[in-house]
């Protein structure tokens, strides 16, 4: 009879290789690495600035903390904590697959930070709880929407790429990426150097990754080698200060994981971000783990991945995943 994976799992978090470990600072405590992420609370007093590095995820009750801390309202703090448990029971695997790459993720050159998320990515696709998660999530079917997913305009001086696929809340499919890379490789090849602008048309920037197409890949491992072929957040940042990212409404998954590798980012008052990846027992999939941290930290990035918490614009402009706020 083939193990139970319930069961592995199980034995993995009874003996500290998944799950979280939940440590109140200051604190001696030697925390646990491996798979078990780990979460320093900080309650009240000076923040502590020794003996960080063990962990994944800093809260504190200063909502005015600073980089690598999560502010949280001291009345809200035992409600975080709840969140990242309830999460992290549910998708164990995922999570701990989450922390282990952003504990790499800033060692790596960029590139490298790409194929390190894909090549997870990947295999998170064959765990029980993506599976899990794609049962109960079935297929919709979408009224036709074969129109363009990308345009662009503009000529020497400036260039616009935006997504059109505003019916869909402009969600990333195979072909909305690979016309995005298309876009993008086109200004970044264009002779004359041209400013670029990214942006969505509809009521939000993107809403993420297509749900129909999760997991539909036949085979994972070409799945692998073409999403980091054809990578759009590789694109934004080779085209380094020449692109502004302009976003608004939703920004989620690949909404934020993308524009976060660009050298500028604007968004509109009522922008809301989130990464929902980990819930479906996956981790950001379209540059995320690389984009964030270079922008936010590793910390931050890791608290938004596992939780899927929603950061306003305020909290995004002072953090540095926005740069401004547009008009």
């Amino acid at each position: 009879m083939p193990p139970d994976p319930q069961a592995t799992i199980s034995a993995l978090i009874a003996l500290g290789g998944a799950g979280v470990e939940v440590v109140e600072l200051p604190s001696a405590a030697q925390v646990q690495r491996g798979g078990c992420v780990a979460v320093g609370v900080h309650r009240r007093g000076p923040l502590p600035t020794r003996g960080l590095d063990g962990f994944d995820i800093l809260l504190s009750g200063d909502l005015a903390a600073p980089r690598p801390w999560v502010g949280v309202s001291p009345d809200r703090l035992d409600d975080a904590i709840a969140v990242l448990r309830t999460v992290v029971a549910a998708q164990p695997v995922a999570a701990a697959a989450a922390a282990q790459v952003l504990r790499m993720t800033l060692s790596l050159d960029f590139a490298a930070a790409l194929i390190l998320e894909s090549l997870t990515y990947s295999m998170l696709l064959a765990s029980d709880g993506f599976r899990t998660w794609r049962a109960e999530t079935p297929v919709r079917t979408r009224a036709d929407d074969d129109g363009p997913r990308v345009s662009i305009a503009g000529g020497a001086a400036a260039l616009s790429i935006r997504l059109e696929r505003p019916a869909a809340r402009n969600a990333f499919d195979a072909r909305m990426r690979d016309e995005l890379c298309e876009a993008l490789a086109f200004a970044l090849e264009h002779p004359d150097g041209p400013a670029v602008t990214l942006s969505g048309a509809g009521p939000a920037f993107s809403a993420g990754g297509d749900l129909n197409e999760f997991g539909t890949a036949a085979d994972p491992g070409a799945a692998h080698l073409i999403r980091t072929l054809r990578s759009p957040a590789r694109l934004v940042r080779d085209l380094g200060g020449r692109l502004t990212a302009r976003l608004h409404g939703a920004c989620v998954g690949a909404g934020i994981e993308v524009p976060a590798a660009a050298s500028r980012v604007t968004a509109r008052r009522g922008a809301t971000f989130r990464l929902p990846e980990v819930s479906m027992g996956l981790i950001p999939g379209a540059g995320g783990t690389a984009t964030l941290p270079r922008r936010i930290g590793r910390r931050r990035t890791a608290w938004l991945a596992i939780s899927g918490a929603e950061l306003d614009l305020d909290t995004a402009l002072a953090w540095g995943l926005v740069d401004a706020v547009e008009a």
